[in-house]
């Protein structure tokens, strides 16, 4: 199928949907339209505006449904690019308003879509796409973070003081940027037993993902990684040659940035080596279909067996006013940081990312402790509270986290607050922010962040399906 008839075949679809019982001119609302006009739309998925007219139709808040309307689908109306390259899929996925394909960003803008697969083949093959264009990525470059798709675009980040090559937006070292690519294809297989795009291709950069872990294990040296950056802003650069602060090497894998694309204090980050951990048990999974050679699998079994007793001492002796946590960052001397950043993976995000229980002992007073003052980044104001963090400043909250809040609690009257929260800071625009001030959310920063978007719609579904009373 090609680009042109794959865009007619969507566009079709969607309008039949329009002309069914489900058309949103049968609505009336007080709410202005803000979603981008339907010519517009880089993809439409029948599926994607069935479940909004669902919403529409069946809860009582209208304001709530006038957000999903417009976030839930924002990452296909506005960020998507659908190609077929060499007889394969490829979705190019930008982050909103920068012009760059982060390998995070792109698995979960497209992650809340996952269960409309089975109703369009469209989407299945847009998602599809997604995974073969993050595998271009890993290939050109495991330690960058965000792409281009025109690789003879200029980054602005040209000048760093690392390997940049061409098509690379920029090269920050991430751990979550190679978990996400196999969160994606371990969904993607869970709900469609599709195992076409684990190709020759896919196998040679989950090769790389695996290798690279190991190098940043660093067990041996510092491994080829280096990163600097000549600005003013401490957290755009990494001290000490560009390897970061010293580690005791203990198998915890190092990461230089947090999802936040800010750098690292302490070099073992966490939540992101819990999320490895998770991500290499998914890759095995997924061998069962896709058959990698059994040397492959015993290097997985030794770098996760390696990753999980590093990640076990270090909560073993990890402890808050004598009460278990799980920190933040560690060095493996025995200093660590308890706070957490709105971005995922984070602390807070553990249950929804790893599957980790919302009731463990250490979770639960981590929790308690991100979700107050004793958080240095944990804000509360006359607009609402949550977690922001150091990439945006202080006094500045995080939708991200007031979202994923929700979508970890078990608690109805947190769960609405949370609603409540998010309804009453999207600025007066119909989306959600990076981030806004806690006591004005008109003062926000990026209008168009799709990640956001889609994860607010996420959440919003999450309690349509299983807590529906609190949407009236």
């Amino acid at each position: 199928m090609n680009r042109k008839k794959f865009i007619q075949q969507t566009s079709l679809a969607s309008a039949g949907i329009l002309m069914s019982k489900y058309s949103f001119a049968k609505w009336s609302t007080d709410f202005p339209v803000v979603r981008v006009a339907e010519n517009q739309r880089k993809f439409k998925s029948p599926a994607v505006e069935k479940l909004i007219a669902e919403i529409k139709k069946n809860i009582d808040n209208k304001e709530i449904a006038w957000l999903f309307e417009n976030c839930f689908p924002n990452t296909l109306d506005t960020t998507v690019d659908f190609e077929i390259i060499n007889g394969k899929p490829d979705t190019f996925v930008i982050t909103g308003d920068i012009d760059a394909m982060w390998l995070r960003d792109s698995s979960a803008q497209v992650w809340p879509y996952l269960p409309l697969m089975k109703e369009d083949k469209n989407l299945q093959e847009l998602i599809k796409g997604v995974i073969n264009r993050q595998v271009k990525c890993i290939l050109k470059d495991p330690y960058a973070n965000a792409f281009y798709k025109d690789e003879t675009k200029i980054s602005e980040w040209k000048d760093d003081k690392t390997l940049m090559l061409p098509g690379v937006h920029e090269r920050k070292w991430e751990i979550d940027s190679l978990c996400y690519p196999i969160r994606l294809a371990h969904g993607y297989w869970e709900e469609t037993g599709d195992t076409s795009p684990f190709d020759a291709d896919w196998k040679e950069a989950m090769k790389l993902v695996v290798k690279t872990f190991k190098e940043q294990q660093r067990l041996e040296n510092n491994g080829p990684y280096k990163f600097e950056r000549t600005t003013s802003w401490a957290t755009d650069g990494v001290p000490l040659g560009g390897y970061g602060y010293p580690t005791k090497k203990i198998g915890l894998i190092h990461s230089m940035f947090r999802p936040s694309d800010d750098a690292t204090i302490y070099p073992f980050l966490i939540p992101s080596n819990l999320f490895a951990i998770n991500s290499l048990l998914n890759l095995k999974t997924i061998n069962h279909f896709s058959k990698f050679e059994n040397e492959f699998i015993s290097q997985i079994d030794k770098l996760v067996f390696s990753i999980s007793e590093a990640v076990n001492n270090t909560l073993k002796d990890s402890k808050s006013n004598n009460k278990s946590i799980i920190p933040y960052e560690v060095d493996g001397f025995g200093n660590f940081s308890v706070m957490d950043d709105a971005n995922i993976p984070s602390v807070l995000s553990l249950p929804y990312l790893v599957g980790m229980n919302v009731l463990s002992e250490s979770y639960h007073n981590t929790r308690k402790i991100l979700l107050s003052e004793n958080n240095p980044f944990f804000f509360k104001g006359k607009a609402a509270e949550g977690i922001g963090g150091p990439h945006v400043g202080i006094d500045y909250i995080w939708p991200l986290s007031i979202i994923m809040r929700g979508l970890t609690s078990t608690d109805d009257k947190e769960i609405k607050t949370c609603l409540t929260m998010l309804q009453k800071t999207h600025g007066n625009t119909g989306f959600m922010h990076e981030s806004f001030h806690k006591d004005d959310a008109t003062k926000f920063t990026r209008k168009w962040f799709a990640w956001a978007n889609t994860l607010f719609g996420e959440f919003v579904w999450k309690v349509y399906k299983e807590r529906p009373h609190l949407l009236n």
